[in-house]
This record gives structure tokens, C-alpha cells and sequence, in this order.
């Protein structure tokens, strides 16, 4: 891996002040809620950091927005 160009080592900006936002999949998830095991259909949003480079994941379960 390279080394961070100056203008990023001396930002002083905060983690994730400025952010990028994607989502991945369709990744069928197993849920043992109850009896048996049920398959989900979900989603992983993917959050990266444009200033240090750092990412944050979350698991979604529809891409509905909520009301």
C-alpha cells in the first residue's frame, strides 16, 4: 500500500465528515427467531470515509426508506 498524499494527512478534518454511501447485494441471511430457520433477502451499506479511508458497514434489511 502507498503512502497518503500530504493533503490528506493534514486535512484536520474529522472521521467521516465527508462520507461516500453504497450499497452491496442481495445477501440471503439466516434468522432463528422462533421455531426453524427462515431465510432473509438483505443488504450491506457500505460507508467510506474520505478522509482516512476507513469504512463502516451495516446490514439492511430493505432499501424502503422508513416513514
Amino acid at each position: 500500500m502507498g503512502n497518503l498524499p500530504q493533503h490528506r494527512l493534514i486535512s484536520g478534518g474529522f472521521p467521516f465528515e465527508t462520507v461516500g454511501v453504497d450499497y452491496a447485494g442481495p445477501v440471503m441471511s439466516a434468522t432463528r427467531q422462533g421455531r426453524g430457520c427462515r431465510l432473509l433477502k438483505v443488504y450491506i451499506c457500505i460507508f467510506v470515509c474520505f478522509t482516512t479511508m476507513a469504512i463502516h458497514l451495516e446490514l439492511v434489511g430493505d432499501l424502503v426508506l422508513g416513514d
